[in-house]
């Protein structure tokens, strides 16, 4: 199993990716062109099924992508289904408890950390090679697959040095939309109230050794989230990507 974040978190580095929500494998591998370190397969905001799931993943790891995915609930079948798919990773939407994520770590975490149901599937490469040692395996994963509940509603930022401090948990994602929503200065990601509140998650990360990412429209907000101490980004989302792209080619075309 490898995780770029993981990997660059420990030397000190930022990792980079984007979010992909075309639905293609096409675009996954052209990501990869750039390259970032990750892909975050957004099935909370788009119709995604387990099988499109499962072959974006695969698209990811055969581009030199760590894939992550961003779950669209809070359930065993949600998380079970991406992680035996082969993510590298889970982004968790709408936390709001830390008995919810305590609750996402029993369903992620194989034992004797969480009760994760074992069955070799493709993340083993269902457990095919003569060297195989499914307790080694289980280890493995339980170190390498990230689990991410992602911070973006009021309660969840109240609980949060709670909830970063849980066994289990490697990061938190902070979703800055939603939260400038739940706190009530919608898409002002610059006010005073939206500092404060990174600032807090930022701490709650370092204070309990865990990876820091959130999420950032273009570059310019991306570097001075690095420098204010996030260890990841994802930058952008494939879709709007094209948009921007064509509105510029035609800008260019007709001016």
């Amino acid at each position: 199993m490898e995780n770029r974040l993981s990997d660059k978190k420990a030397q000190g580095i930022p990792s980079y990716g984007t979010f992909t929500q075309l639905k293609s494998a096409a675009a996954i591998e052209n990501i990869a062109c750039a390259p970032f370190d990750f892909v975050v397969i957004d099935t909370e905001h788009q119709a995604i099924g387990n099988d499109l799931m499962a072959s974006a993943v695969a698209s990811a790891q055969g581009a030199g992508l760590t894939p992550l995915v961003r779950i669209c609930e809070i359930s065993r079948r949600a998380v079970l289904h991406a992680l035996d798919a082969g993510a590298a990773g889970l982004i968790v939407p709408a936390v709001k408890t830390a008995e919810e994520v305590r609750q996402l770590v029993a369903y992620a975490k194989f034992a004797p950390l969480g009760n994760r149901g074992y069955q070799p599937t493709r993340d083993c490469r269902w457990g095919s090679s003569s060297s195989f040692s499914p307790v080694s395996y289980m280890e493995e994963a339980n170190r390498k697959t990230l689990l991410i509940p992602q911070c973006e509603t009021r309660e969840c930022l109240e609980h949060i040095e709670e909830i970063a401090s849980i066994e289990g948990v490697d990061g938190i994602f902070i979703g800055p939309l939603d939260l400038s929503i739940a706190l009530g200065c919608p898409l002002q990601l610059d006010s005073p109230v939206m500092a404060h509140a990174i600032e807090r998650i930022l701490k709650a990360c370092r204070d309990n050794g865990k990876m820091s990412m959130i999420f950032a429209g273009d570059a310019a907000a991306a570097r001075k989230l690095i420098e204010q101490g996030v260890d990841s980004v994802a930058v952008g989302a494939d879709i709007f990507l094209l948009i921007h792209a064509y509105q510029e080619l035609y800008r260019q075309l007709t001016d």
